[in-house]
């Protein structure tokens, strides 16, 4: 059986032996009152695909906006290996695929709208689009618009969207929430592939304790507000991953531990 790994949780900061791609020092933000994140500390490695659980409105998905730039911080710093966010590329696909793309144009021309917000030439655009496309094998109809596709084909588009431009990190917030369980299988499918074929760094928040472990190389457990690190804990299990990863004794295992903590958690006061 392989050996577990957990990662210290006491801010996390300097607490990977791996490189950083993401720097997070002294975070914080508030709304209405109500602190979020108080001096929070983070650590993202590099090429590595990250899953952010918790508690419900403990900040998952504020802490990804944040990083990301989706919303302004209160204070603290944000360090792309050493850059700023302006100087990345960054992908965000987010959890409503039916109000994140643009029902008028098909599905290709999603794909290539933030190129031509680049202003790269069409020519060039066109030849990107169609080069991601077939790299990752995908077998869809492009010329259907959103509205002649399932809800898996149209989050898939979303996801190839993200990708186009080549980004550093990728986000996404709960992408298979609004799907089917078939279509959620499916999609997690196709997001280990494409995370295969890239090795960009990956940042999901998921409310899927199971789809969590089962997507990660480290899941990264939050507290209640302010949020903190309650856990961070390494998925040492072979990819790619199937069936048969959930019946792995180290999957039940991370599993449960992550069950416990996140329980323990939500027993906080």
């Amino acid at each position: 059986m392989l050996q577990l790994k957990s990662i210290p949780p006491a801010g996390a900061a300097g607490a990977m032996s791996e490189p950083a791609h993401i720097t997070v020092r002294g975070l914080n933000k508030e709304f209405n009152g109500s602190v979020v994140y108080d001096n929070f500390d983070l650590d993202i490695p590099r090429g590595r695909f990250v899953t952010v659980f918790g508690p419900n409105g403990c900040g998952k998905s504020t802490l990804i906006n944040l990083i990301s730039g989706l919303i302004p911080t209160d204070g603290g710093e944000i360090l792309f290996g050493g850059k700023r966010l302006s100087q990345v590329k960054i992908g965000y696909v987010f959890q409503n695929y039916r109000e994140a793309l643009f029902p008028w144009m098909s599905a290709f021309t999603n794909i290539e709208y933030p190129l031509e917000l680049m202003k790269v030439p069409k020519k060039e655009r066109v030849e990107r689009v169609q080069r991601l496309v077939d790299h990752l094998g995908v077998r869809i109809d492009l010329t259907l618009y959103p509205y002649q596709m399932s809800g898996g084909q149209q989050q898939l588009v979303s996801i190839l969207r993200a990708l186009v431009v080549e980004p550093e990190v990728l986000f996404l917030d709960e992408p298979f929430s609004a799907l089917d369980y078939e279509m959620s299988l499916f999609m997690r499918d196709q997001l280990q592939r494409i995370f295969h074929e890239t090795r960009t760094t990956t940042v999901l928040v998921s409310h899927d304790l199971e789809e969590a472990v089962y997507l990660a190389d480290y899941v990264l457990l939050l507290t209640r507000r302010p949020a903190r690190i309650a856990d961070y804990r390494y998925i040492e299990l072979p990819r790619h991953r199937g069936d048969e990863t959930l019946a792995h004794p180290d999957f039940i295992e991370h599993k449960r531990h992550c069950l416990e903590v996140f329980q323990r958690e939500v027993r906080r006061q």
